[in-house]
């Protein structure tokens, strides 16, 4: 059975996808991602992910939509903190739009690959993308791909295939936040 998994970036995406195929299911890769700036980051993380589905026989669609309505999603946000209400919004609105093209595929169950990061809150994208699901008749799969060393394997994976590995969420507030912590490129 076919199932859109969003991914945020291709080290992230390895363990979800080894994950997701030991419980049957086939994942069609969902770059989503209006929120990653600047554009050469952008590039970086779909370049990494292409050769992640490539290297892995996987189907990748890279949407590069959404820019202002991700920024609408966050407006008063901005100045808060990772882990904050902002990241909060970030998440349910790439979630939603992963939903949403779900949809629009005929696919039933959708995922994401933010709960990989030991950043990320899984029990509020577990809780959000359950909200969701319901709202659009839809099944959100419930994960959290960092326990058993999933974050771990990631890095291995990663090492593996030659993937990049980013050093920031993604925004250019985290960017920004990832400096002021004294934090090197």
């Amino acid at each position: 059975m076919e199932m859109l998994l969003h991914v945020c970036c291709a080290p992230d995406a390895t363990t979800a996808v080894v994950r997701i195929k030991q419980n049957g299911l086939n994942p069609i890769l969902y770059f989503y991602n209006p929120n990653i700036e600047p554009y050469e980051e952008y590039q970086k993380r779909v370049e990494a992910v292409s050769l992640l589905a490539k290297e892995w026989g996987l189907l990748v669609i890279v949407d590069e939509s959404g820019y202002e309505e991700w920024k609408q999603s966050i407006i008063g946000l901005e100045k808060l903190g990772e882990r904050s209400k902002r990241c909060e919004a970030c998440i349910a609105h790439r979630l939603r739009k992963t939903a949403e093209k779900a949809l629009s595929m005929n696919i039933k169950i959708f995922c994401t690959t933010l709960t990989t990061s030991p950043k990320k809150d899984a029990k509020y994208i577990n809780s959000v993308g359950a909200v969701i699901a319901r709202q659009l008749g839809l099944t959100f799969l419930e994960t959290d791909f960092k326990k058993h060393d999933g974050f771990k394997q990631s890095i291995q994976y990663s090492k593996e295939l030659g993937l990049y590995r980013q050093r920031y969420c993604g925004c250019i507030h985290s960017f920004e936040e990832r400096f002021q912590r004294g934090e090197k490129k």
